[in-house]
C-alpha cells in the first residue's frame, strides 16, 4: 500500500520545519510542489535529493491521473504547498479528495503537521480563540461587501488571508462595513520572517499604521468578535 503524506513546511523561517517532515521528504519517492522553485530552497537547505513534481491550482486532469498512477504503482508521495499546511486555502484539498475517491482503502493518507499562518496568527491575537471562523481570501471582485458583512456579524473571531496588493483595500472595505469603527483587529505581516510585523488596534488605527509602513509580504487578519 502506497502512502500519501500531507506535509506542512515553514511559512518563512526554514528552521521551523520538523525533523519528522524532513524524514518524510527524504524518504518519499516524489515530492508534489505548488511551485518547485520555492520548495527547492527548503530541499537544498537540508540536502534533500527527492525528485520534485509540480502540482498547483492550474494543473490539468492529466497531472492528477499521473499522480494517481504513481500511487497505484506503490510510490510514496509527499504533498507540500509553497508555505504552511497543504489543504488549507490551497488546491491540495482537491487532490486529496481525488486520491481518496479513486483509491479508497488502497491508500494511506497521513498528515505531517507543522507550521500554519492561520494558527500562528490566532495564537498571538490575544482574542478568545477557543472558537473562531476562518474565511480564506476575500473575493477580489463580486460579493466583497457580503464577505465583510459576514466577518463583522460573526459571533466568533474571524481570520482571513490577504496579499500585499489588496490589504489596504480590504481593511478600508472592512472599515466601511463597520458602522461603529470600534472593532479591534490584529494584522500579521511576514510571519516568522526577518521583517515580521504585528499591527494591533481598531480598524482605523491599523490602517494608519500600515499606510505609514512599507506594504509588502503576505498578511493574516484577525478580527475580534463583539461577544
Amino acid at each position: 500500500m502506497a502512502i500519501f503524506y500531507i506535509v506542512a513546511t515553514p511559512i518563512g523561517n526554514l528552521k521551523d520545519v520538523s525533523p519528522r517532515a524532513l524524514e518524510v521528504l527524504k524518504g518519499a519517492d516524489f515530492i508534489l510542489c505548488e511551485d518547485t522553485r520555492i520548495t527547492r530552497k527548503l530541499l537544498e537547505r537540508y540536502d534533500i535529493k527527492t525528485p520534485a513534481l509540480s502540482y498547483h491550482q492550474h494543473s490539468k486532469l492529466k497531472k492528477v491521473e499521473y499522480i494517481i498512477e504513481l500511487l497505484k504503482a506503490r510510490k510514496n508521495l509527499a504533498l507540500v504547498s509553497d508555505a504552511g499546511t497543504p489543504g488549507v486555502s490551497d488546491p491540495g484539498n482537491l487532490l486529496i479528495s481525488q486520491v481518496f475517491e479513486q483509491l479508497g482503502d488502497e491508500i494511506q493518507i497521513i498528515p505531517i503537521p507543522g507550521p500554519s499562518a492561520l494558527i500562528a496568527a490566532a495564537s498571538i491575537s490575544g482574542f478568545p480563540m477557543d472558537r473562531f471562523l476562518f474565511m480564506g481570501f476575500p473575493p477580489t471582485k463580486r460579493k466583497r461587501k457580503k464577505f465583510f458583512e459576514k466577518v463583522l456579524q460573526s459571533e466568533y473571531p474571524v481570520i482571513f488571508y490577504e496579499s500585499r496588493y489588496r490589504i489596504l483595500k480590504s481593511l478600508r472595505d472592512l472599515r466601511e462595513t463597520d458602522a461603529e469603527h470600534t472593532r479591534n483587529i490584529v494584522v500579521c505581516r511576514e510571519l516568522t520572517k526577518k521583517f515580521e510585523t504585528i499591527y494591533r488596534g481598531t480598524i482605523n488605527e491599523v490602517i494608519k499604521q500600515i499606510e505609514e509602513d512599507k506594504v509588502k509580504g503576505e498578511f493574516v487578519v484577525v478580527i475580534n468578535s463583539r461577544r
